[in-house]
């Protein structure tokens, strides 16, 4: 695992809520009402994730109804980031 991922999520709060979120699969308007923020900023906030590696979107060809899931690097900060947050 990467020291540089996990210091990506620990920088944003939303980054951080949103692979949590993520412990199963959501589209980017489930994720936006759970963290009362706007749909594109959800939107971008999973971009810069899915550039990092840490979640893919499982159905790219759809316009609307995409869903995300966490990948397995996702998965591994994600217990990173919860065991760090609980010292």
């Amino acid at each position: 695992m990467k020291w540089d991922k996990i210091s990506f999520v620990l920088k944003s709060e939303s980054r951080k809520r949103i692979i949590a979120l993520l412990s199963s699969p959501k589209t980017p308007k489930q994720l936006s009402k759970s963290l009362k923020a706007s749909l594109p900023n959800t939107s971008l906030k999973l971009k810069d994730l899915a550039n990092e590696g840490l979640v893919k979107c499982v159905n790219p060809k759809e316009v609307k109804g995409r869903i995300y899931i966490l990948t397995e690097e996702g998965k591994k900060v994600l217990k990173k980031v919860g065991e760090m947050e609980k010292d």
